[in-house]
């Protein structure tokens, strides 16, 4: 579980660091923010996709299956900095659905932990994959990345696109491409 305690003291500890007076009134309560903010932004990691994904329905019909522009935000765990944009998802089901709701479900609780968005891309397809078992997940991530747009190279507007494909979707071009016009029409 998070401790608040540690998380105020190093907010402390980096504002001394950075030249800051931590007693000023503005910075007062700051350390205490950063902490209640935490327990927000890293939540997912104390989060279990499996207790959204458990509830399923029969379909007589095994389609595929797209949730797209799933709004997250994230944080890379290189700068501790935020990363945000849009998932989308697609499943062709084995018999059983999901209520699209919990795909975005999903999403949020990954986005909810530092990390890198390669990783968050391929753990929603594991997840989708465990708990669905599904005949194919394909899952694409799109985000700007505010350690590459505010600080570094300073590229406001560009966007790391990520996508991971499994059974089915991994196997046939036709399958990941119907996917991909269906998210591109917007």
């Amino acid at each position: 579980m998070m401790d608040y305690e540690k998380i105020k003291a190093g907010v402390r500890l980096m504002l001394e660091g950075i030249g800051e007076d931590v007693n000023r009134e503005g910075l007062l309560e700051t350390p205490d923010r950063i902490a209640r903010m935490c327990a927000e932004i890293y939540g997912g990691l104390y989060e279990d996709p499996a207790q959204h994904l458990r509830k399923q329905f029969t379909v007589e019909r095994d389609d595929m299956v797209i949730e797209k522009d799933i709004t997250f935000y994230s944080t890379c765990e290189h700068h501790l900095l935020p990363f945000y944009g849009k998932a989308h998802i697609g499943y062709l089901p084995n018999g059983k659905v999901v209520g699209l709701s919990k795909l975005a479900r999903t999403v949020d609780i990954y986005a909810r932990r530092p990390q890198i968005q390669e990783k968050m891309t391929a753990d929603i397809a594991r997840a989708l994959e465990e708990h669905l078992n599904p005949r194919g997940v394909i899952v694409m991530v799109e985000a700007e990345h505010t350690c590459m747009t505010m600080r570094g190279i300073k590229k406001p507007g560009s966007k790391t696109v990520t996508l991971v494909a499994t059974g089915v979707f991994e196997e046939n071009m036709e399958l990941q491409n119907r996917f991909l016009s269906m998210v591109r029409d917007r």
